[in-house]
């Protein structure tokens, strides 16, 4: 019996996420299924039952009528979702280890670069300065984590290891032993006020699109450790205004801010972004996870679902994660 082919609609990436790539990954771990690089292979569209996607032109996936699942072979899937098009089948997000234990070592740096004060000892060196200041214990940094899915758990749950105190917030409310958890707009208010550091790793959906602005940022602590706020954002570049980034930056409402994610990327050569002293830029790769990993996990819940099982991590199509 021939296996329905698995069908590849993926746009941009770095050299390792290059579409030919993805090709040659995913004939090597379904080699027993058809695999078609879109547009370069030619292949019946009533053929294909899968498809692995990665931002993906809108109105491209309708053109396979017998298509079971489609698997976004990143953590975001606005890109997906927003095409209005979009056949009525379970669409999969990547939810592997590697990825979280990625994020979690990004979120975890970046805390401890502002806790212990990286920034002010890199000026100290080019300036030959041996001036070393008051260190605190990590328990007297308030890190709030917005989005406690499996990153924003996994990665609060290793900083309250370390040793700081840790909250989160999400839209839904959520139990975690140890971890203060607020919820919902009438959570946000007080999870704001208790937090030094804010950690964004929130899904991008309509509720929380542009929720990084000026309005978030006057709510955060001003009597912490720091001398005022800092953001870490790790998610979407949708999350955030980045005008109202510079302008608190500038006006002291925020300390510093560290961005992984942009609305525009790559992020223009000309953005102010790039040149604030108060800001560390990363080129989305907070959790550049191992691709041969992904197309391991995607076959065996391709195998798994023909088996009569059920697919895992299925994304909602009414809140979008």
């Amino acid at each position: 019996m021939t296996k329905g082919a698995l069908a590849l609609l993926i746009t941009g990436g770095t050299e390792n996420w290059a579409a030919p790539r993805w090709r040659e990954r995913f004939t090597r771990v379904c080699p027993d299924r058809k695999v078609a690089l879109i547009p370069d292979d030619p292949i019946d569209p009533p053929l294909v039952e899968y498809a692995a996607v990665w931002k993906p032109k809108p109105e491209t996936l309708r053109l396979y009528p017998n298509l079971r699942v489609i698997f976004n072979l990143g953590a975001g899937v606005d890109a997906v979702v927003a095409d209005t098009t979009l056949p009525d089948v379970p669409l999969v997000r990547v939810a592997v280890d590697d990825l979280t234990q990625r994020m979690t070592e990004y979120v975890v740096m970046h805390v401890l670069m502002y806790h212990r004060r990286q920034r002010y000892y890199a000026e100290s060196q080019q300036k030959r300065a041996w001036a070393p200041k008051l260190q605190w214990a990590a328990s007297g940094l308030r890190v709030g984590v917005m989005g406690m899915g499996v990153l924003g758990r996994d990665a609060a749950e290793v900083l309250k290891r370390i040793g700081f105190d840790v909250a989160g917030w999400s839209n839904t409310a959520k139990d975690i032993p140890g971890i203060p958890c607020f919820a919902g707009e009438a959570g946000l208010g007080a999870f704001l006020a208790r937090t030094d550091v804010l950690v964004c790793l929130l899904p991008l959906t309509p509720q929380t699109r542009d929720i990084l602005n000026a309005r978030t940022f006057a709510q955060l602590a001003r009597d912490g450790k720091l001398g005022g706020p800092v953001i870490i954002n790790a998610g979407r570049g949708g999350l955030q205004v980045e005008d109202d980034i510079v302008a608190a930056l500038n006006d002291g409402t925020l300390a510093g801010a560290t961005l992984d994610v942009f609305g525009t990327e790559p992020l223009p050569v000309d953005s102010p972004l790039w040149s604030h002293p108060l800001l560390t830029i990363s080129p989305h790769n907070a959790a550049d996870t191992d691709a041969d990993e992904i197309s391991v996990y995607v076959a065996e819940q391709i195998a798994a679902f023909e088996r009569g099982e059920n697919l895992v991590n299925v994304v909602d199509r009414k809140t979008g994660y």
